[in-house]
């Protein structure tokens, strides 16, 4: 079918992904609203991330992080964050993808153009810095901004995740109130698959996104 579009369910796409191979690389189909955890793991999670001042931001930069990865076949990390969340997702041949629908659970809105979204780092690459990823290398630092595997990745409106930044719950969470448990719930499995720390404000803006759960 090359030089042709193909028009793929988000589920078609999942398991032709499992099945050919298409991206090199599989991942599991998650719904944005999904919540990755209970409530009661999400507590014991936060329960258990160590507490302290956020790190120094000398020697920050994005670059630190490389990202989108390519994940094969014309693939990068973006493509399939694209491909997972979506609904009938258009992909050339190249791995383009053209169109499709995305629901972003920050707002409450839907784009069909790819233009219109970003993928958001749950926990946002300075945050993840000044919270325990300065002490790593950039191997590690890469693994963690092209993570397929965890629940830190989430495509949403791009003007909202630029106005959300760097921001912890603390100082920003998602407009639409209802997503809070849940959002609470993606960076705290974030945090906790990946060692990283949390501050004393932070801890208690997470509990209470929890207590709406």
């Amino acid at each position: 079918m090359l030089g042709h579009l193909v028009r793929i369910s988000a589920a078609g796409l999942a398991a032709l992904l499992l099945v050919v191979g298409l991206s090199g690389c599989t991942i599991t189909p998650v719904l944005p609203d999904a919540r990755p955890v209970s409530t009661d793991q999400a507590h014991a999670e936060l329960s258990a991330l160590v507490e302290r001042a956020p790190a120094s931001m000398r020697g920050y930069s994005r670059d630190r992080f490389p990202h989108w990865s390519s994940q094969g076949k014309g693939c990068d990390t973006r493509d399939l964050v694209l491909e997972r969340d979506g609904t009938d997702v258009v992909v050339d041949s190249g791995c383009k993808i053209v169109k499709g629908t995305w629901h972003s659970p920050y707002d409450d809105t839907t784009w069909t153009d790819p233009a219109d979204v970003d993928i958001d780092h749950i926990v946002p690459l300075a945050e993840a810095w000044r919270s325990g990823a300065a002490d790593w290398d950039d191997e590690r630092r890469k693994a963690y901004a092209n993570d397929l595997d965890g629940p830190g990745l989430l495509t949403v409106t791009d003007n909202v995740n630029q106005a959300k930044g760097d921001q912890p719950p603390n100082l920003w969470k998602p407009e639409l109130t209802e997503y809070w448990c849940t959002y609470a719930e993606l960076w705290i499995e974030t945090k906790s698959k990946w060692d990283l720390s949390v501050t004393s404000a932070e801890r208690s803006a997470l509990l209470d996104m929890l207590n709406r759960c």
